[in-house]
């Protein structure tokens, strides 16, 4: 065998990390003791609402194993999981954005406030928050964001994976009544199946408009003119944060 990957090292697909970054451990060290991890899942979705999940998982006992990016996991190991996690935790609680909610605020406030609802709805009060991503302006919590938190720190892993078991549960519920889209097989996500079934039916009422209508057609071309550039440059900083300043958007 190979030597050890160090924590911070490229990822690769099937290949497991051997040991989480320090950043739980530190904080513990700075007296945090309940740390809730948060993530989210759907955001990509052309269906369903946006879930979070926020979890505390006990301080003083080790890692459960197996526990990885939900990414990675196969789903049969995903749903063992989230059953050992929920039952290993100080508290976890689940949050989420519904689809009129996404079409409204646009993905990425609406993900901040799955986030929030999840974090609220915690019957414990947790010393420190850590988010997979960046930060997130509108999230209203002091919180730490980690790019591929859920690949770096173990709960908001846990959090990942409570999360993806849900929100599939639900989307498998969901395509009882709308076979025709697959959503148990594809989540809402945008396969070709499921662009090709909206394509032959028509979309649902659980379809998030703007996606499906870009799934289908491609970006809105829009004609700027002065007055109105200003305000679609801050939508596009809102709702594509990790979006550099100076690469284009077409």
């Amino acid at each position: 065998m190979g030597g050890r990957r160090g924590a911070d090292s490229p990822r690769r697909p099937g290949v497991h990390r051997l040991r989480w970054t320090t950043i739980e451990r530190d904080m513990r060290r700075q007296g945090a003791s309940l740390i809730a991890g948060v993530d989210e899942v759907g955001r990509g979705c052309l269906a369903g609402p946006v879930v979070a999940c926020a979890v505390i998982m006990p301080p003083d006992a080790r890692a459960l194993p197996g526990v990885d990016d939900s990414k990675m996991l196969p789903a049969a190991k995903r749903r063992q999981l989230a059953v050992r996690i929920a039952e290993r935790a100080i508290a976890y609680a689940l949050g989420a954005a519904s689809v009129l909610e996404i079409e409204r605020l646009n993905i990425y406030h609406a993900s901040a406030l799955a986030m929030r609802r999840a974090l609220r709805r915690l019957r414990a009060q947790p010393d420190r928050v850590l988010i997979d991503g960046r930060p997130i302006r509108s999230l209203g919590i002091e919180h730490t964001a980690v790019v591929d938190g859920d690949d770096k720190c173990y709960s908001i892993a846990c959090a990942s994976i409570v999360a993806k078991v849900t929100r599939d549960r639900l989307m498998a519920y969901l395509a009882k009544r709308h076979p025709a889209y697959l959503w148990d097989r594809n989540c809402g996500y945008a396969t070709p199946i499921h662009i090709q079934a909206i394509r032959e039916t028509g979309s649902s009422r659980h379809h998030r408009k703007f996606f499906v209508d870009t799934a289908l057609y491609g970006p809105p071309q829009l004609e700027l003119t002065l007055d109105v550039a200003e305000t679609v440059a801050t939508l596009i900083a809102d709702t594509f944060p990790n979006l550099p300043s100076d690469q284009p958007t077409a």
